[in-house]
């Protein structure tokens, strides 16, 4: 590993929650072990089966948590972001992976072994505890994730991804697409169509108001609140 490359993962790991409140000596040591990858859009980081022993760290860019079912579809179960982890069943045993990981655009990983986290937490119990956290929320996640799916018509997941994903821009409350329309139907269980199609129905009914390829402005948060319940 070049000097260069050991800086970036110790820069990239001292920022990102449930390393940054490491210290220097800590967070090189685990930079010692880590391998950083740049990935191309559409790049396999791992096929479901693979065992990684270790986990990954989402430097820049977006990867894609996914499984194909038996009729060839692609499910989109989690989108992992800056900041975010994945794969950590490779972290803490050796069982095969349930999902293929792949990057959705141009992004960087860092890669830190199991045994380099396995030293790091023995010595930070800390981090133990922040990344068990993180695995209570990705539980929790995806046990609403299967309710909505199961329980929940169309309309009410859209809705309920625009509440969730709502933020205040300015004068309006409105939300940033940050990946595909059609990733985003895929997480939602629907098509690309069905997604579409709801949406153009929220904008009829006065909901929301699309702003360019990108943004949505919620016009009636209320009304999503309740259509979403």
């Amino acid at each position: 590993m070049t000097t260069g490359t050991q800086s970036f993962i110790e820069q990239a790991l001292s920022g990102i929650e449930p390393f940054d409140g490491l210290r220097a000596e800590a967070i090189e040591m685990l930079a010692r072990g880590a391998r950083m990858r740049r990935l191309g859009s559409s790049e396999i980081i791992v096929h479901r089966g693979d065992r990684p022993s270790g986990m990954f760290l989402v430097v820049e860019g977006e990867v894609k948590l996914f499984l194909i079912s038996s009729a060839g579809a692609e499910r989109i179960v989690r989108l992992a972001a800056q900041g975010d982890t994945f794969c950590e069943e490779g972290a803490f045993g050796n069982k095969p992976q349930s999902l293929a990981a792949q990057a959705t655009r141009d992004s960087v990983v860092v890669f830190i072994p199991q045994r380099a986290l396995q030293e790091a937490m023995d010595a930070n119990p800390a981090i133990a505890r922040a990344l068990l956290a993180r695995l209570s929320d990705r539980i929790f996640d995806l046990v609403t994730d299967i309710e909505q799916c199961e329980q929940r018509s169309g309309a009410q997941r859209v809705a309920h991804y625009l509440v969730k994903h709502a933020s205040r821009a300015s004068d309006a409350i409105e939300v940033r697409l940050s990946s595909k329309k059609q990733t985003i139907a895929s997480q939602l269980n629907m098509t690309p169509e069905s997604f579409s199609r709801v949406l153009n129905r929220l904008t009829r009914e006065g909901f929301i108001l699309p702003r360019g390829r990108r943004a949505i402005m919620l016009t009636d948060l209320n009304g999503l609140q309740s259509l979403a319940a």
